[in-house]
């Protein structure tokens, strides 16, 4: 009799917390028809900021075929926001089917809380490890003082760097670090002057003597001009010329690229 006593509480406990359960989960929008890479719901940036930032990713997804997508909302709703963001975004298929070369950035305005999810095909360059380093290095400072454009902004700067493979840690070191690293270097520089000038000795003492001379006309330079991101032109105008069913970029929607469970998230 206890027991039944028992079991009914618990049922009567269930059907009270089943519709607090309901009114808890988050429905993800269905896919709009025009599909693009900004969907401020939260509001949280002006129109100036908005058209700005969407220009940008869709000019890189034009150049670059790989769709970055940023969503605000007002909450989560009680949902975990590192569940929700690659759901969402393997349900609209962001990114190219054949390449799964999607990403997406969902920012929870009232929970303060922003997560990344990269697509299968971009994975193995957007990792978590990465990934978290950069939003907590780059996006939230930002996201602190209130500065929600900027965040965003520099964060997608940082992914179209990761992309490219070109993002690197930013790693502070302690006075006594910059100390050493400085007198090592010195001695470096004092060790390789000081060949020089007995090469140089000794070039002039063959020069005296055989009456030959030394030529170091062929000098070699070196060039770094790959070290930095630039979009590239090429491929946007190759495309651009090509038919208008071509489904690159945003010009045929989203593309219907997979998510992973994976990525990374912060909060402020």
């Amino acid at each position: 009799m206890i027991k039944l006593h028992q079991t009914s509480v618990l049922l009567f406990m269930l059907a009270m917390w089943m519709p607090h359960m309901a009114l808890g989960q988050f429905n993800i929008p269905k896919k709009p028809e025009l599909q693009s890479a900004m969907y401020d719901y939260a509001n949280i940036l002006n129109g100036n900021d908005k058209q700005v930032l969407e220009n940008k990713l869709l000019r890189y997804a034009d150049s670059t075929s790989t769709q970055i997508v940023l969503i605000t909302i007002e909450s989560l709703k009680g949902e975990s926001i590192g569940e929700l963001t690659p759901k969402w975004a393997h349900e609209w298929g962001i990114g190219q089917a054949d390449k799964d070369n999607g990403v997406l950035i969902l920012l929870a305005k009232e929970e303060r809380k922003i997560w990344i999810a990269p697509g299968y095909g971009v994975d193995d360059r957007l990792t978590a490890g990465v990934l978290g380093e950069m939003i907590r290095n780059v996006i939230i400072p930002e996201f602190k003082t209130g500065n929600y454009y900027t965040g965003l902004d520099k964060g997608a700067d940082a992914i179209f760097l990761l992309l490219k493979g070109k993002y690197k840690e930013e790693r502070k070191f302690e006075m006594n670090d910059i100390w050493i690293n400085g007198i090592a270097w010195l001695i470096v520089i004092l060790v390789v002057f000081a060949g020089l000038w007995l090469l140089w000795q000794i070039l002039k003492i063959i020069a005296k003597g055989g009456g030959t001379t030394y030529s170091s006309s062929g000098r070699s330079s070196y060039s770094s001009s790959g070290s930095s991101y630039t979009p590239s032109r090429s491929s946007s105008s190759s495309r651009s010329s090509s038919s208008g069913s071509s489904r690159s970029g945003f010009r045929g929607g989203f593309g219907g690229g997979g998510f992973s469970g994976g990525g990374a998230g912060g909060s402020w």
